[in-house]
């Protein structure tokens, strides 16, 4: 078992997945903080001079201590139920940086892909005159030598 375990963990697939997550990981945490910490602060200042993620709405006043809240930390400390949605305005901007950011890999990843089997050759050369000759023809057209078809 450990034997298969092994094989298994080395094995291209298990090691790019792994890779792939380690790396996922780290880009979600750069884009959390593009999000917090560039785009949500100007936008707050838009909206007066606001800090976005502290945007909530009380359902129920905490019961450590009465409302209003000045932040959210303060409702939270208090036991107060919130409705965070400027937590959750956040997070939609950062998904769709990251979902953005994926289609430009894919984009990328496909058309490399696209040229890489565009560029199959169609001809091959003639082993005694070196001419270009398409790959299905069985005579090179220059020295009318017969060459294999491929």
């Amino acid at each position: 078992m450990f034997k298969e375990f092994k094989e298994f963990a080395i094995k291209g697939n298990a090691l790019d997945l792994a890779i792939g997550v380690v790396i996922g990981a780290a880009f979600g945490a750069i884009v959390n903080s593009l999000v917090n910490d560039v785009i949500m602060p100007p936008i707050g200042l838009l909206l007066g001079k606001v800090d976005v993620a502290n945007l909530f709405v009380v359902l129920q006043n905490g019961t450590k201590a009465p409302g209003p809240y000045g932040s959210l930390a303060a409702a939270k400390d208090a036991g107060a139920i919130t409705l965070n949605y400027g937590a959750f305005v956040s997070t939609i901007v950062t998904f769709v940086i990251v979902t953005f950011s994926i289609f430009l890999v894919v984009k990328v990843i496909n058309r490399l892909r696209r040229t890489r089997e565009a560029e199959e050759p169609t001809t091959k050369p003639c082993p005694f005159c070196l001419t270009q000759v398409p790959l299905e023809a069985t005579r090179c057209p220059a020295c009318t030598s017969e060459v294999s078809v491929s």
